[in-house]
């Protein structure tokens, strides 16, 4: 079965490492330092099949965060989600309004100090059709 890792390059790796980790509430999983000029970590879940990598060089990221760009993430319960909503909202980083209305209805987003968002959402805990205020659809999400 394959396994899957996001690589990002970032300009802050000490930043990104603690809103993902202290934050969100990722794990360490490696890291390397001056490995062909580049440093970075890799954060995820111990165990799970996927991670997400971080790097820093000397060179300067050159993307730019789109609102549609986003790392969607599913609590494993609805005590898990408030725990970690409570953690942004602790550490001062405040819900963003969505582009995608669909997120809007199905999670809260965040914004990342590289300026990327991600969605925290229940769905995969309680079905849509159970939210209140929110029918069904068959979006296949």
């Amino acid at each position: 079965m394959m396994k899957f890792r996001a690589a990002r390059h970032t300009k802050d790796l000490n930043r990104i490492i603690d809103f993902y980790g202290r934050v969100l509430g990722l794990k360490v999983l490696g890291d390397f330092k001056g490995h062909h000029d580049y440093n970075g970590a890799f954060l995820g879940i111990p165990g799970a099949d996927w991670h997400l990598e971080f790097t820093e060089s000397n060179i300067s990221p050159v993307h730019y965060p789109d609102s549609d760009d986003l790392l969607v993430f599913y609590a494993e319960s609805v005590e898990e989600f408030n725990k970690i909503k409570e953690r942004f909202i602790r550490n001062r980083v405040r819900p963003e309004t969505p582009k995608n209305p669909y997120w809007a209805n199905n999670g809260i987003t965040f914004t990342d100090p590289d300026g990327f968002r991600i969605v925290i959402s229940v769905l995969r805990i309680v079905p849509k059709r159970l939210l209140p205020g929110r029918g069904g659809n068959s979006s296949g999400r």
